[in-house]
């Protein structure tokens, strides 16, 4: 059967096909509305907003690290200094293979041990973002090398930089101490300070000593530099700076030439001197032996010679001249002898006897002289003279501990200086409730205060332990008739870019309320220690001044009552040490010395002969003739076919 043919409705398909049309018309038309929409929106309605991003995303801002200030000694001589070098440094989030990388660098460079060494420590203690240098002090032919190869290594980069230098090394180590890398704790620290904005960029910061204590006058403060940088980062042009305001720099009162004296003085010896302008706290000489090459930390000391250094038995980092403590031994009789005076426990002029030894009254137990046949009937002058311990014990058990603490530490003994670097030990002079302190976790009879402690607190035994900078400072004090000053190292503060200079101001913080008459009768005493009969007798001879000293042979071990002391018979470490303190001249004193040579036996034969020639040098300009030729601070003589005068030397 045949279906008839359905015929289309070609009216209706039009119509249909034109509302899609419209539609599709209208979609269009909207998009285009909503597209134009949003180009006004973001070029016109945010254009502040985007341009800024732009402008960001082009300039990047570049911390100017500041000049770190320089440290002169009193005549203007650079003891720290900078210089420029090129760093290979590596930025470890912008590579995919270090270890390729650092292989392939060793082509170009050689890349020791200690530099490879070096680079993992830091490397542990950076993060990834931080650029780590591999390699320092690049020659420029080395620099050149990397930076022509630049292309193959991104992540790797070619600075220049300032780095540290300390041209007389161990000379002035325990003085200046050094800079080293900037950690965590110091950053965390600078955080604390709300200071970290100012190290932006930088990478070493004061550890140890003055560049230590005054890294806020060194350091200065941070410049800006905004740089256009390309897509890839690389910087294009500098379109404006801002300068750092480099750091201050540093005058000190110690003299360079001083201080190498009594450092070659020594020799291999260790000890401690420290020499004090009693007219001001100015230190002159402020020697620590042995001491150490400061230069080791600045780039990061390798784990080999910071192992040696800090098992050396000798000691090298430890600053003996404000940590080391020792008992003075005799070199505490002058102080004695003030505060007996003071107390009115003796007159000036009162003669006791000083036989070989002291019997501890209700008792039978015997101290004995250094001189077993005693000295006779002495006065307080001549007590000190001859140092007879008899007289002091006898003096100190009149007098009590009670008496004698407070009275002594008039001298500074037993508490901190104030000195102008960190590290500085309070020593003890004993009392009653330092003992009881000191002994809290032993039982009472430990604890308890006997009369007998005070005998050899007398004669600078027993629990007495004082820095050989207390030991200068308070020479110095008596030396000036009890006016106090501040010891110091820094005296001037030159500001950068205005040349303004600070001055430490050298003013009395007090004056010891001592009897002003007193202080002659211990002068006598101690300037009887240099003329015949005297226990440095022998160290006066061709003096050209006035000079004032005592010494001190201080025990290192207690030896049994009735033995006799053999040093030859003791290792080296168990000797006693060597003590002289001294003042010069002695109508108007310019320079108070503390010297202490450890183990070296009686202060007489090694202490004081150190003391009298630094003495010299300081007030007269005389060099040793044992080290005539030797100093790398003097004048050299000229070598024949020199150009170059031997004066015009610096």
């Amino acid at each position: 059967m045949h279906r008839p043919t359905r015929l289309k409705d070609a009216q209706a398909e039009e119509s249909q096909f034109q509302l899609r049309l419209v539609i599709a018309y209208g979609f269009m038309v909207l998009m285009l509305l909503t597209l134009a929409a949003r180009f006004i929106w973001l070029q016109v309605m945010q254009y502040e907003h985007f341009a800024t991003l732009a402008q960001n995303n082009s300039i990047s801002l570049v911390p100017v690290q500041p000049n770190r200030g320089l440290i002169m000694d009193r005549n203007g001589v650079v003891l720290a200094q900078n210089h420029a070098a090129y760093t290979l440094e590596i930025t470890p989030a912008k590579m995919d293979d270090m270890e390729a990388t650092i292989k392939a660098l060793g082509s170009l460079v050689e890349i020791t041990p200690r530099d490879d060494r070096r680079f993992r420590k830091f490397l542990a203690e950076s993060k990834e973002f931080e650029p780590v240098p591999l390699k320092l002090k690049l020659s420029e032919e080395e620099a050149a090398r990397i930076a022509a190869n630049a292309w193959r290594f991104p992540g790797v980069e070619v600075k220049a930089r300032l780095f540290r230098d300390y041209p007389y090394k161990e000379l002035t180590s325990h003085v200046l101490g050094y800079i080293g890398r900037i950690n965590q704790r110091d950053q965390q620290k600078l955080e604390e300070d709300d200071k970290l904005a100012n190290y932006r960029g930088a990478t070493h910061i004061g550890k140890l000593g003055l560049e230590a204590v005054y890294e806020a006058e060194l350091h200065g403060t941070n410049g800006f530099e905004e740089v256009e940088t390309d897509a890839g980062g690389r910087a294009v042009r500098s379109l404006r700076r801002t300068p750092p305001l480099h750091g201050n720099n540093l005058k000190l009162a110690l003299d360079i030439r001083l201080q190498e004296v009594a450092d070659k003085l020594f020799g291999q010896r260790r000890g401690a001197l420290v020499a004090i302008d009693p007219q001001t706290g100015g230190v002159l000489a402020f020697v620590s032996k042995p001491g150490f090459d400061p230069n080791l930390f600045i780039d990061g000391i390798d784990s080999a010679t910071w192992k040696s250094l800090n098992e050396d038995w000798q000691k090298p980092l430890v600053n003996r001249a404000v940590r080391g403590l020792y008992p003075p031994g005799s070199t505490f009789k002058p102080f004695m002898a003030m505060a007996a005076l003071q107390s009115g426990a003796i007159g000036p002029y009162d003669l006791r006897p000083a036989p070989g030894f002291f019997t501890l009254p209700g008792s039978s137990h015997q101290f004995r002289d250094s001189n077993p046949r005693g000295n006779g009937m002495v006065n307080i002058s001549k007590a000190i003279a001859v140092s007879s311990d008899t007289f002091f014990y006898r003096v100190a058990w009149d007098m009590g501990i009670d008496r004698i603490h407070p009275l002594v530490g008039q001298f500074g003994l037993g508490q901190k200086t104030g000195i102008d670097l960190d590290g500085e030990a309070s020593g003890v002079l004993p009392s009653k409730e330092w003992k009881e302190k000191r002994f809290a976790r032993f039982k009472p009879e430990v604890r308890r205060w006997y009369p007998a402690d005070v005998v050899s607190v007398g004669i600078g035994q027993g629990f007495n332990a004082y820095t050989p900078l207390q030991m200068a400072n308070a020479t110095a004090i008596l030396a000036a008739d009890g006016k106090v000053f501040k010891p110091h190292l820094v005296q001037e503060i030159t500001q950068a870019g205005s040349g303004k200079v600070r001055l430490v101001e050298p003013k009395p913080v007090r004056t010891l309320a001592f009897r002003p008459e007193l202080y002659a009768h211990v002068k006598d005493g101690m300037v009887a220690v240099m003329r015949p009969g005297g226990t440095a007798a022998r160290l006066a001879a061709g003096l050209t001044y006035t000079m004032a000293g005592k010494t001190g042979t201080a025990q290192v071990v207690q030896i049994k009552q009735g033995a006799k002391y053999n040093a030859a018979a003791l290792a080296e470490q168990y000797r006693d040490h060597s003590w002289f303190i001294a003042f010069a001249p002695v109508e108007a004193p310019r320079i108070a010395i503390a010297v202490i040579v450890e183990n070296a036996g009686f202060g007489a034969a090694s202490a004081a002969p150190i003391a009298r020639a630094v003495s010299d040098f300081a007030l007269t300009g005389k060099v040793p003739a044992e080290l005539q030729g030797k100093l790398i601070t003097m004048p050299q003589p000229a070598q024949a076919g020199d150009k170059q005068d031997a004066s015009a030397a610096r």
